[in-house]
């Protein structure tokens, strides 16, 4: 049976911690899109980890973790990541790796960090791990897959056919060192010797695994509102963060999906610029960061202060829908317990008029948000296992939270610990 793990928001939901939970009971967990661009941060036995290539499963004995097709794979990082993680006690784990995958080369990186310089002020606020220029190359059919490392000759061939156009961008807009195609061919020499034990045919693989009955989870990098499509263009991530394309970034069949969790946070928090209805400022978003995840509101990747803001039902309603989703699940509630009045926005007023539904982002940008205030629970709820032991005001925040969203919340997490979980 196959399984997704998306977000409903920007990101930074908590995914990390419910992956690891659905991954114990998974046989392979799969990335299916995304880069080294955004983390999952896990707190386990082990220790806590920020892991931005690697699938969630990699704690566990029993799982086979693989790095799909779709996933911006920047090879060395996989492998500091794998020796990180060993580094800290944990079994090498199982790792596959698509011989369809496409490779973040070097000069990603530099065209990506080039051209936020060149911005200035009007920049994307990218983390800067080549992941725009990535996926400009795959679409522009100048991309380097994983199955190119082991043909030599026709892996120069391409070097010396795409280096004549990014050499132009270097010297005349950037005015920046030009590639050298030897050093390239030597750096992908180096990749190959790291990877090559672990590549594979992974659809063909997917499809055994399904006929097997296997228990398979594919992992969402970001959430509805960084989608290319869907999401808050242009302000957005360059793969879709949708489960459906977990089908394509996998190679599975769409119809074998079943189950599809979408991870919403009590609260908002975002990385990187774009439209944010909900957002707050000053020392009352400071609070809320300070107190927020597990040492506060950072992001696992850029260590950015994330920007922070109040429950949005209209944007979680919407990434819900775009997703899927089959249930809900709701983090970090435990985070709220200092607050005397919850702010929850119910709608967005634009040109006069309230809407329940997520716009363009052209009206986006004039949204005024509306809320609705909920008492609070005053009291930490961490260490409680039960939904009917958790106090009155905090199950009537949920409610209403997953009233105004229409989608059952199922899991609700209140701590950053693997087992602060509570199943309704």
């Amino acid at each position: 049976m196959v399984n997704a793990i998306v977000g409903a928001n920007w990101g930074d939901e908590g995914k990390g911690k419910i992956t690891d939970m659905l991954a114990r009971e998974s046989d392979i967990v799969i990335r299916f899109q995304g880069g080294a661009n955004a983390g999952h941060t896990i707190v386990n036995d082990y220790g806590k980890f920020a892991l931005h290539t690697l699938p969630s499963g990699v704690f566990y004995d029993h799982t086979t973790n693989i790095i799909g097709n779709g996933v911006a794979l920047n090879i060395p990082v996989l492998f500091n990541e794998i020796e990180q993680v060993v580094s800290k006690g944990v079994p090498r784990p199982k790792i596959l790796v698509s011989d369809r995958a496409q490779m973040v080369m070097p000069y990603h990186i530099l065209f990506d960090e080039y051209e936020e310089e060149r911005l200035g002020k009007s920049s994307f606020g990218s983390t800067k791990s080549g992941i725009a220029p990535f996926y400009s190359d795959k679409y522009a059919k100048l991309g380097f897959q994983v199955q190119e490392l082991f043909d030599e000759d026709a892996l120069r061939a391409h070097l010396e056919r795409i280096a004549p156009q990014k050499n132009v961008l270097l010297e005349h807009l950037y005015h920046k060192p030009k590639l050298d195609i030897d050093e390239l061919f030597n750096t992908l020499m180096e990749y190959k010797k790291m990877v090559e034990p672990y590549v594979c045919d992974v659809s063909l693989y997917l499809s055994n695994a399904i006929k097997e009955g296997k228990n398979i989870l594919l992992e969402g990098q970001l959430g509805t509102l960084k989608d290319p499509d869907h999401g808050i263009y242009p302000m957005v991530t360059s793969s879709s963060t949708l489960a459906a394309y977990g089908a394509i970034g996998a190679g599975i069949p769409p119809y074998e999906i079943k189950g599809i969790v979408t991870v919403c946070k009590a609260y908002s928090s975002a990385v990187g610029a774009g439209a944010f209805v909900s957002e707050i400022f000053g020392e009352e978003a400071d609070e809320l960061r300070r107190r927020g995840g597990d040492g506060g509101e950072y992001g696992a990747t850029t260590g950015r202060p994330r920007r922070m803001g109040w429950f949005d039902c209209v944007a979680s309603k919407y990434g819900c829908r775009l997703q899927g989703t089959t249930e809900v699940a709701f983090t970090v509630l435990d985070v709220l317990g200092y607050l005397d009045k919850i702010p929850v926005c119910v709608g967005y007023e634009i040109d006069g008029k309230v809407t329940t539904e997520f716009p363009v982002t052209s009206r986006l940008e004039m949204a005024k948000p509306v809320y609705e205030v909920l008492d609070g629970w005053k009291c930490d709820i961490r260490g409680i296992k039960n939904y009917s032991d958790l106090p009155e005001n905090c199950r009537k925040y949920i409610e209403f939270c997953e009233k105004h969203i229409g989608y059952p919340i199922k899991m609700i997490s209140n701590g950053p610990k693997r087992d602060d979980i509570i199943i309704r």
